[in-house]
């Protein structure tokens, strides 16, 4: 569990059509609020991002390993 001093604030203006999205997810239950959302929403987009990047780097190695360039 993540103390709240670990926790950091970070300010961002989302437009009223996300913050709509983001309220019917949390009233369908999915999420207990906002913060627990956006946290999960950017965990995921930081997951993908490694993933993508380690693709490109493997891709490249064999890319290396095949043709030497």
């Amino acid at each position: 569990m993540v103390n709240q001093s670990d926790m950091e604030c970070v300010p961002a203006k989302l437009t009223k059509r996300i913050v709509d999205e983001m309220e019917e997810l949390i009233n369908q239950g999915w999420y207990a609020n906002k913060s627990e959302l956006i946290r999960d929403a950017v965990r995921e987009l930081v997951k993908k991002q490694k993933i993508t990047q380690l693709e490109s780097a493997i891709k490249n190695d064999i890319q290396w390993g095949l043709y030497g360039k």
